[in-house]
C-alpha cells in the first residue's frame, strides 16, 4: 500500500503559513492550561461543597458534555465564519463563562460552577474544531502528524504548568488549612475567593489572547485552506463516513481515559496506600502527568518526521498505557503512583494522531469530520463519572483505573486498523508517518 499522499496541486506556495501556525499554536496552549484546571478543582470543590467523588467529577461532566453539545454546531460555524473569525468568537464565549464562576460562588451554588464550565467548555470545542484541521493544513502534507504534535506539545505544556499554579491556589488555605472548620463561613468563603482569583485571571488570559488573535488574524486568513462549498455541507455528513465514526470513537475513549486519570490523579496520589502526601502536593504532582505528555508529544513528533509510521507508534503507546494501568490496580505505594503518572508520556502522541488519521481516512469533508471528532471528546464527561462511582464503593482509588485500561486497549484496536487501512487519494491532511 502506497503510503504517500499526493499533494493538491497549487499554483505557488501559500505565504505566511509559518506566521499563522505559531498563532494557532498559542491557542493549543490556552485551552491545555484552562483544561487542566479541572482536575485540582474537582479536590477543591469536593471539599467546599462537601460533595461525594461522584458529584465531584460532576465538575468534569459539565465541562465534556460541552464537546457533545457545542461540535457539531461549533463544525457549522466554521464553515460559515471561517478560521480567524470563529476562532475570537470561541475566547469571547471563554471568557464569558470565566466571568460566571465569580457569580456562582457569591451565590454559594454549585450548579452555577458547572454552567461556567460549560460555557468555556463549549468556547473551548469551537476552538478544537477548527484549530485542529487548520494546523494540519498550514504546511507540507507528508510533516502534518509531526506540525499537529508540536502544537499539541504546547497544549501539554498549558496542561502541565495548569496544576503547578492552580493547586496552590486551589488547595491552600480557608477548607484545606490544618485546622481548618469546613462548615464555618469564613472559611468556606476564603476558599471560595480562590476559585474566583483563579477563574478571573484565566478570563483575562483569554481576553488577552483573543486580542492577540484578532491582531494576526489577516494573516491567519491568508494561510488557511479556502473555504469550498463541500466545506459548508451539513456537518452530519460526517456520520456517513465509517472512519470518520470510528475516528470519533477513538476519541471518546482516550479522551475518557485520560481525563480520568487526570482528574482522580490528586486524590490516587493523596491517599494513604499510595504516597500519603498532602493533598496541595499531590495536585502539584499532578503536573508530572501532563509533563510527561508535553515530552512525549515532543518526542512522537520527531520520530514522525523518520520513517516510522504514525500508526505503529500509536500501536505502541497504547498498549504500554493499557499496560500501566494493569500495573495500577495490582500494586500500592510508589509503584503504582509512578505507573500512573507514567502514563502521561504514553498518552502524549494519541489524540494528535488519531485525529489526523482519521482525517486521512474519511470520506467526509475536513470541517464535518472535525466536528465529530470534537464530539468524541464528550468521552472526558462520561468515563470520569463511572470511575467516580467506582471509587464511592471502593476502599482504595485503584479499581478506577479498570475504567482508562478499557479505553486503551479499544485504542490499540483502532491503531492496528488504521496501520492497514488506505489513505484517501486526494486528503490534504498528511501521510502516516507521524493531540
Amino acid at each position: 500500500m502506497s503510503q504517500t499522499t499526493p499533494t493538491p496541486p497549487q499554483a505557488a506556495p501559500v505565504k505566511g503559513t509559518g506566521l499563522a501556525f505559531a498563532y494557532v499554536t498559542t491557542l493549543f496552549f490556552a485551552w491545555g492550561f484552562v483544561t487542566s484546571l479541572i482536575g485540582p478543582l474537582i479536590a477543591a470543590v469536593r471539599r467546599v461543597f462537601e460533595l461525594s467523588y461522584a458529584e465531584a467529577t460532576l465538575t468534569t461532566f459539565a465541562w465534556f458534555i460541552a464537546y457533545g453539545i457545542a461540535s457539531i454546531p461549533a463544525a457549522a460555524i466554521l464553515g460559515r465564519l471561517g478560521y480567524s473569525r470563529a476562532i475570537i468568537v470561541a475566547l469571547v464565549t471563554m471568557v464569558l463563562g470565566c466571568l460566571i464562576v465569580p457569580i456562582a460562588t457569591i451565590v454559594d451554588w454549585y450548579p452555577g460552577v458547572l454552567i461556567a464550565l460549560f460555557v468555556i467548555a463549549s468556547g473551548v470545542t469551537l476552538l478544537q474544531v477548527g484549530a485542529n484541521p487548520l494546523v494540519a493544513a498550514l504546511g507540507s502534507a507528508k510533516s502534518s502528524h509531526a506540525r499537529l504534535n508540536f502544537s499539541q506539545f504546547f497544549n501539554s505544556l498549558g496542561t502541565t504548568l495548569g496544576p503547578l499554579i492552580a493547586a496552590p491556589i486551589l488547595l491552600t488555605g480557608g477548607v484545606f488549612a490544618a485546622d481548618a472548620v469546613i462548615s464555618d463561613p469564613a472559611t468556606r468563603a476564603e476558599s471560595l475567593r480562590s476559585i474566583d482569583m483563579a477563574f478571573l485571571a484565566v478570563g483575562v488570559f483569554f481576553a488577552v489572547v483573543a486580542g492577540f488573535i484578532f491582531t494576526a488574524r489577516k494573516t491567519i486568513n491568508n494561510a488557511a485552506p479556502v473555504p469550498t462549498a463541500e466545506d459548508r455541507m451539513s456537518p452530519l455528513v460526517a456520520l456517513k463516513s465509517p472512519w470518520a465514526v470510528f475516528g470519533a470513537l477513538a476519541i471518546f475513549f482516550y479522551v475518557g481515559s485520560e481525563v480520568t486519570i487526570g482528574d482522580l490523579l490528586t486524590n490516587f496520589l493523596h491517599s494513604p496506600e499510595i504516597l500519603n502526601v498532602p493533598l496541595a502536593t499531590a495536585g502539584s504532582m499532578v503536573a508530572y502527568y501532563w509533563g510527561g505528555a508535553m515530552v512525549g508529544r515532543l518526542v512522537g513528533g520527531l520520530l514522525m518526521l523518520t520513517s516510522i509510521r504514525a500508526s505503529t507508534i500509536l500501536i505502541v503507546n497504547t498498549a504500554v498505557a493499557a499496560t500501566l494501568c494493569l500495573v495500577v490496580t495490582q500494586t500500592t505505594g510508589p509503584t503504582a503512583a509512578y505507573a500512573a503518572i507514567a502514563i502521561g508520556f504514553f498518552n502524549s502522541i494519541m489524540f494528535p494522531t488519531i485525529f489526523t488519521l482519521t482525517l486521512e481516512r474519511s470520506t467526509a469533508p475536513i470541517p464535518a469530520t472535525s466536528g465529530l471528532l470534537v464530539f468524541g471528546i464528550i468521552g472526558g464527561a462520561i468515563l470520569p463519572p463511572i470511575a467516580g462511582h467506582i471509587a464511592d464503593t471502593s476502599p482504595t482509588l485503584n479499581p478506577v483505573f479498570f475504567v482508562p485500561l478499557a479505553g486503551y486497549l479499544i485504542l490499540v484496536v483502532f491503531a492496528f486498523f488504521a496501520s492497514r487501512a488506505k489513505v484517501r487519494g486526494d486528503v490534504v491532511v498528511g501521510t502516516p508517518g507521524g493531540h
